[in-house]
């Protein structure tokens, strides 16, 4: 069994920071901004570690 009841929610905690980060790629240019890549590889790297902590945060956490 898994060690999480719902692990889909790891995934949508870590998919929010990486939509953040390609809404902000996609969304610069149109509004007339430039496309800082420094802040959409840390706005990504977050929600990969978000998801990885969070993960772990749950797993490792008592089942009461």
């Amino acid at each position: 069994m898994h060690p999480l009841r719902h692990p889909r929610n790891v995934l949508i905690i870590g998919a929010a920071f990486v939509s953040l980060a390609a809404l902000f790629a996609l969304g610069a240019v149109p509004l007339g901004y430039k496309i800082e890549w420094a802040g959409v590889t840390m706005l990504a790297a977050l929600g990969i570690a978000m998801a990885l902590m969070a993960y772990v945060l749950i797993a490792g956490s008592s089942r009461d």
